[in-house]
């Protein structure tokens, strides 16, 4: 096992497997397991393999169980699972185990011959930390950093992405800055834009988190970007024109101004939109480029949603209200 890399499944598997010829019946197998006394961890199925130990397919405990003891295996075997080869990427391991909901798995080599199994054990602890990963990247935090942390390291590892925000806030402010006069005329506006961004950058993120897990889980692929984009742009136009009512109410009656109340409705339908769009193409986007979704991808977000909101708000506003 220490002979394959650290990120392999031939690191992860564990060579003590139970094994049973597909020729043999089920009292043959049941008379061989209670000569052997006792069964590795976590075995729901045992292995079926050729003389030369070549993967087969699996048989399940409670098969063995149930049917007459004079039936053979082959005619009980599953043949269905895939054996995982053993140079596989302990993340693709996880992966395939969160899809397939296994408990264990084979794990053969370029020959097919069985060198051991992997059980849901083992692959827990991967998925915990491609979890922490997220989150932590997500927030721009480095995974080495906790709590308790030097105050030099946890400085270093937080200043780079805190900068890069603040570019991105300093454009955001540029683009309110072009509206000077629309917001000195119509105060109200100033009081309402960050409702109008906010929920854009949350409708965003939402959106982002799907994304981030779908890529970190092998769900989304080219070939199905143009059903998410439509699905979340859907969804978004519906949470606009909903949310956007609820918001052009409370303003109508806060500011008796129902062009104001109509502006902030388009404003919010405009970038939520445009919200969806971006949740789905950044993590797409920083893929193609080799760079982490989790890492940059709420940066870019944020960015997105502030300059759009600001934009369709103020620019709406100065179309329509201003004489």
């Amino acid at each position: 096992m220490l002979s394959y890399p650290e990120d392999s499944a031939g690191r992860l598997m564990n060579p003590d497997v139970v094994t049973v010829r597909a020729d043999v019946s089920v009292d043959v197998v049941l008379r061989f397991l209670r000569l052997r006394g006792e069964l590795p961890d976590n075995t729901d199925h045992l292995y079926v393999v050729s003389r030369r130990h070549q993967y087969l397919g699996r048989i399940a405990l409670a098969q063995l169980l149930t049917h007459d003891p004079g039936t053979a295996v082959n005619r009980l075997m599953d043949g269905e699972q895939p054996a995982i080869p053993v140079d596989t990427l302990a993340g693709e391991v996880a992966r395939q185990f969160s899809d397939h909901d296994w408990i264990s798995a084979p794990v053969v080599d370029e020959n097919n011959v069985l060198l051991g199994r992997i059980t849901i054990d083992d692959v827990v602890d991967i998925i915990r930390e491609q979890a922490d990963h997220q989150v932590l990247s997500a927030a721009g935090v480095s995974e080495d950093e906790s709590l308790f942390s030097p105050v030099l390291r946890a400085f270093k590892g937080r200043f780079t992405w805190l900068s890069i925000n603040l570019c991105t806030a300093f454009l955001a402010a540029s683009v309110v800055g072009r509206f000077e006069a629309t917001l000195a005329e119509i105060v109200a506006l100033a009081v309402l834009m960050p409702i109008v961004a906010g929920m854009g950058g949350n409708a965003g993120t939402q959106v982002l988190a799907l994304m981030v897990r779908g890529i970190a889980l092998g769900q989304v692929s080219g070939a199905n970007l143009r059903t998410l984009v439509w699905k979340e742009i859907r969804i978004a136009v519906m949470n606009g024109v909903l949310l956007g009512a609820v918001v052009g109410v409370v303003t109508l009656l806060w500011f008796d101004s129902i062009g104001i109340a109509l502006v902030i409705f388009t404003a919010m339908v405009i970038n939520l939109s445009c919200a969806a769009l971006a949740g789905v193409l950044v993590p797409m986007l920083l893929r193609r480029f080799n760079v982490d979704p989790a890492v940059g991808g709420a940066v870019i977000l944020t960015t997105v949603t502030d300059v759009m909101g600001f934009l369709a708000f103020l620019g709406l506003a100065t179309v329509f209200l201003l004489h």
